[in-house]
């Protein structure tokens, strides 16, 4: 937000009637003091407390921001430590939160503010630390192509961090666009939604063309009261849609109360449903069942360029639910005995893919979760330093 200095200015001039030191003092006055015997040196010191206070505070709020910059580099290098040891196992959607986290690393480094030694040294650990995920991703695309060729295919442009925009100007939800009422049950499954989204990349077949949108499609993404994944994947679609180039989405809705309903309306209104949902979940205490989808709000929202998802508590959330020991996020220590059990299981079972969001590494890691998180982790550094960058800051 952009303050407006206030007039400063103070009138050198008496108050009529007031009292005027004798001429032979006034003329004693040191000139080169800079202390004119005046009323007005009062208000002249006043204000220059005022502002070594404003300065003062504003060196408390840079050191701040830095450390809570350092603790999110701090959370990333684990990430990545983590992503160098499970490249081969990680799933797709995990590789696509890390090819979302190398996009907005690229961009920080960009536009990374030069302002002191301590900016220069994290800016540092953020080049380093984009050296490790180029080498680490392209090691689990690989993977991801041998292991899952026809998957692979299809969402191939996702697993590219080129894929992925990074916010360039900020916007914040609006809580009166809250839908009157939501579903209990999701309105679409998993399947539905890849197939939309392949119909905009262009990967339903080889050599396929992309922006094609069905009818089917149109509909069940722009419908209003899905609940949790099923919101999220909506505005999934119109975030791929655009960052593939695609336009007139909404060609062939002939509904008249969505007449004037831009692809921009229905991100505000998706993520301010989803700003909703999240702040449901914080009121009723974030439990597993709702954590990862908790993520994948900020995660998408904050790509979309919702600045009100980046919260400080919210961020906290998201760093406590790291493992110290091997840098996942949602780790499940139990899973480790079960492994022996689902490995024979998948044997059984070798055509059966399972669901991107339920997968669970053999150490009991939350792929998913992982993805959402470094992703989330990545817009809070965007904006931080955003903030830091008066010019990108938002209007309001």
């Amino acid at each position: 937000m952009f303050i407006k200095s206030r007039n400063r200015s103070v009138s050198a001039a008496h108050p009529s009637g007031g009292w005027r030191p004798p001429s032979s003092l006034r003329a004693s006055a040191p000139r080169e003091s800079g202390l004119a015997a005046s009323p007005s040196v009062l208000p002249r010191l006043d204000l220059s407390l005022s502002g070594w206070m404003k300065l003062l505070l504003l060196a408390l709020l840079a050191a701040a921001r830095a450390d809570v910059i350092d603790d999110i580099l701090g959370s990333l290098d684990r990430g990545a430590a983590f992503l160098e040891r499970q490249h081969e196992h990680i799933n797709l959607d995990g590789v696509v939160g890390f090819s979302m986290l190398l996009a907005e690393l690229k961009e920080a480094i960009r536009t990374w503010p030069h302002s002191d030694p301590v900016s220069w040294s994290q800016r540092t650990s953020a080049v380093a630390l984009v050296k490790r995920l180029d080498d680490s991703i392209d090691k689990a695309v690989t993977a991801l192509r041998q292991n899952d060729p026809k998957y692979y295919q299809e969402f191939e442009p996702l697993l590219s961090w080129t894929f992925w925009s990074v916010p360039q100007q900020w916007t914040s939800t609006d809580l009166s666009l809250v839908f009157l009422s939501t579903q209990t049950s999701e309105c679409y499954d998993e399947q539905l939604s890849d197939k939309c989204l392949t119909l905009l990349l262009g990967t339903w077949k080889m050599k396929g063309t992309p922006c094609i949108v069905t009818k089917p499609c149109r509909d069940i993404m722009t419908r209003f009261g899905c609940p949790h994944y099923s919101l999220s994947h909506q505005l999934l679609y119109f975030m791929i849609g655009k960052m593939n180039g695609c336009s007139n989405l909404l060609k062939g809705d002939t509904r008249a109360s969505r007449a004037n309903l831009t692809e921009q309306n229905y991100q505000k209104i998706f993520c301010s449903n989803m700003m909703k949902a999240n702040q449901d979940v914080i009121r009723d205490g974030l439990t597993e069942q709702m954590v990862d989808i908790f993520i994948e709000n900020i995660l998408i929202c904050g790509l979309s360029g919702f600045s009100d998802f980046y919260k400080a508590d919210w961020l906290q959330h998201v760093m406590r639910l790291q493992d110290s020991e091997v840098g996942c996020f949602g780790r499940d220590r139990s899973v480790e005995s079960e492994r022996i059990g689902d490995e024979l299981l998948e044997q059984l079972q070798p055509h059966t893919r399972v669901k991107r969001r339920e997968k669970v590494l053999p150490d009991g890691c939350s792929s998913h979760m992982t993805a959402v998180a470094v992703g989330a982790l990545g817009g809070y550094l965007n904006y931080y330093l955003t903030e830091q960058d008066i010019t990108k800051r938002p209007l309001s």
